[in-house]
């Protein structure tokens, strides 16, 4: 199985609903760090899993969504709580319609919110 990864980082802002999380129910920003590991058994023609530059283009393009904004006012977070499980999932089902290699056969999302706290979210093919 080969693994191919990239990650970026970003800044956006959220706020918990639905429970009392103290000041986690405030707006508050997070310095995120997204990894996107694709998984496959086979190499295309040209050695590659996915071409990196794409990867890269589909993640800066679906971050420049995100980054610098409310997490709470976008719509694919209405009727969510805006934690880091949820965001994981969200942008690992985007990216999996945004990035089409037929040798992929899984994406990984790990999203980390900050420096000691993180979730992922894996989708198969």
């Amino acid at each position: 199985m080969y693994t191919v990864a990239v990650k970026c980082n970003f800044i956006a802002q959220h706020f918990l609903i639905g429970g009392d999380w103290g000041a986690e129910n405030e707006l508050h920003s997070h310095h995120y760090q997204i990894e996107l590991q694709l998984e496959g058994t086979s190499l295309d023609e040209h050695g590659y899993l996915v071409d990196i530059v794409d990867i890269e283009a589909n993640l800066e393009a679906l971050i420049a969504e995100y980054r610098e904004n409310t997490l709470n006012e976008l719509p694919a977070f209405k009727g969510l709580n805006p934690s880091v499980e949820h965001f994981s999932r969200i942008l690992c089902e985007t990216l999996q319609k945004k990035i089409a290699a037929p040798n992929i056969s899984a994406f990984v999302v790990k999203l980390w919110e900050g420096e000691i706290a993180w979730a992922s979210y894996r989708l198969g093919r």
